[in-house]
C-alpha cells in the first residue's frame, strides 16, 4: 500500500485547477483518491453553502476522470470541507490517495489512509448517542481499512458530521420526535461533541458505559486526543479520514501529532513537528519545511471564559461566532512557526482535546 497526501491552493470553492494539474501531470491518479480534505472559505456556519459546493465541485471533477456517475464518486470517496478561513488562513485542500507500491514495506510505520461512512441519521438521532455509537463502528471500521495494527498508531481522526436545520427539526416534531436542540447553530457543536466521543470511543479513551446523552456537551471531562469533527448542512451522515502509521504502508510520508492545551500552545505544535523528525526549536529550517504536507488542527474559544488566568470575549461576542476567532487564532500560532498560512485549523472542540485545546497533527515526508 501507498498512501498519498498532496495539498493544493484554492481560489475558491469551485476552484479545482490544483486537483487537474495533478490529474494532467500523472502525480494522482483518479481511481486512487480515497478522500479529499479542504478548508473553504465560507463564514462555517450553518448556512456555509461553500462546503456543498466544494464537495459538488470535486464530485463532477472526479466524476469526468473517472467516467463513472458523480452518485458512485459520493460513495467511494470521503468528502470533508469546513468552512471558515478567517484571519491568515489560506484556502486549499488536501487530496489523499492510496494504490499498490512499487515497492514492499520495509517494517518502518508509514502514513496510512483509512476512510469510512456512517448510515444516514434522524435529526433526532444528531448529537446524541446514536450518532456517537455509529461513529465508532465507522472509526474501528476506518482503522481496519487503513491497516493499523494499534489505535496507538492512529494520529488524527477528521469527520464530517450534520447539523440541524429548521426543516430537519420540523421533521422530527411531526413524527412525534424531539431534537436535542432547536437552535440550528447549538446543533453543531451537539453534533460535533457526539461524533467526537464516538472517536473516544472507537480508540478506547472513554469506556461506553461512562458515556450518556446527558455527557455530550456537558461533562468535558470526556475527550479524544486525535478527533477532530467538523458539521455540516451538506450531509446527513457523517464521513471520516482515518490518519495514522502502518507497517503495512510503503508511502514515503509520516504523521505525528500532540495535543494542544490552549489556542496559544505553540509547544504542542512544535512537539507534533518534532514527532515526524522535524527540528522545532525556532523557526523551521527552510529543508525542514519543504518536508511538510499539512498540519491539521482544532481550535475552541476556551469555555471557561479565561486563556492562562487572562479573560477572554470570543464567547460574548454577538457579530462573530466564537469558533471563527478561535480558528484565525490558532491558524496564526501555528503559521508563526511553519512560516506557512495555508494550514488546516477547524473550529468548535467539543470533547476534541481538553477544554479550550485540540489535536495538532503534521504529515510529513520521513
Amino acid at each position: 500500500m501507498r498512501a498519498q497526501a498532496i495539498r493544493v491552493p484554492m481560489a475558491g470553492p469551485d476552484d479545482m485547477s490544483g486537483l487537474r494539474a495533478l490529474l494532467q501531470r500523472g502525480e494522482l491518479y483518479p481511481e486512487e483518491v480515497v478522500a479529499v480534505l479542504a478548508k473553504t472559505e465560507g463564514n462555517g456556519c450553518v448556512n456555509d453553502f461553500s462546503r456543498g459546493y466544494a464537495t459538488f465541485a470535486f464530485q463532477v471533477s472526479l466524476a469526468e476522470a473517472l467516467g463513472i456517475p458523480r452518485a458512485e464518486v459520493a460513495k467511494r470517496v470521503a468528502f470533508v470541507m469546513s468552512g471558515g478561513t478567517e484571519g491568515v488562513l489560506s484556502p486549499h485542500a488536501t487530496i489523499f490517495a492510496r494504490g499498490a507500491a512499487a515497492r514492499k514495506p520495509d517494517r518502518t510505520k508509514r502514513l496510512a489512509i483509512g476512510i469510512a461512512h456512517t448510515r444516514d441519521f434522524l435529526p433526532e438521532e444528531i448529537g446524541r448517542m446514536p450518532q456517537a455509537q455509529a461513529v465508532a463502528e465507522a472509526v474501528r471500521a476506518a482503522i481496519q481499512d487503513a491497516q493499523i495494527a494499534s489505535v496507538a498508531d492512529v494520529h488524527f481522526v477528521q469527520i464530517k458530521c450534520p447539523l440541524l436545520t429548521s426543516e430537519r427539526i420540523d421533521d422530527a416534531r411531526q413524527r412525534g420526535r424531539t431534537p436535542r436542540t432547536t437552535d440550528t447553530y447549538e446543533s453543531m457543536g451537539y453534533s460535533r461533541g457526539a461524533s467526537a466521543l464516538g472517536v473516544a470511543l472507537a480508540m478506547g479513551e472513554v469506556r461506553a458505559e461512562a458515556l450518556s446523552d446527558a455527557a455530550i456537551c456537558h461533562d468535558w471531562n470526556y475527550h479524544s486526543t486525535v478527533a477532530s469533527t467538523s458539521a455540516g448542512v451538506e450531509l446527513t451522515n457523517c464521513e471520516i479520514i482515518l490518519m495514522g502509521n502502518s507497517v503495512a504502508s510503503a508511502s514515503d510520508l509520516v504523521i505525528g501529532h500532540a495535543v494542544m492545551r490552549d489556542a496559544i500552545d505553540g509547544g504542542a505544535v512544535r512537539e507534533a513537528l518534532a514527532s515526524v523528525g522535524l527540528r522545532a526549536n525556532g523557526p523551521l529550517p527552510p529543508e525542514d519545511a519543504g518536508r511538510i504536507i499539512n498540519v491539521f488542527a482544532k481550535a475552541e474559544a476556551d469555555p471557561s471564559g479565561a486563556i492562562r488566568g487572562r479573560r477572554h470575549t470570543m464567547l460574548n461576542d454577538s457579530d462573530i461566532n466564537s469558533t471563527r476567532h478561535a480558528r484565525a487564532a490558532v491558524a496564526a500560532v501555528i503559521a508563526s512557526i511553519v512560516g506557512d498560512p495555508m494550514v488546516y485549523v477547524s473550529g468548535g472542540a467539543e470533547h476534541q482535546g481538553p477544554p479550550g485545546g485540540g489535536p495538532v497533527a503534521v504529515i510529513a515526508h520521513a
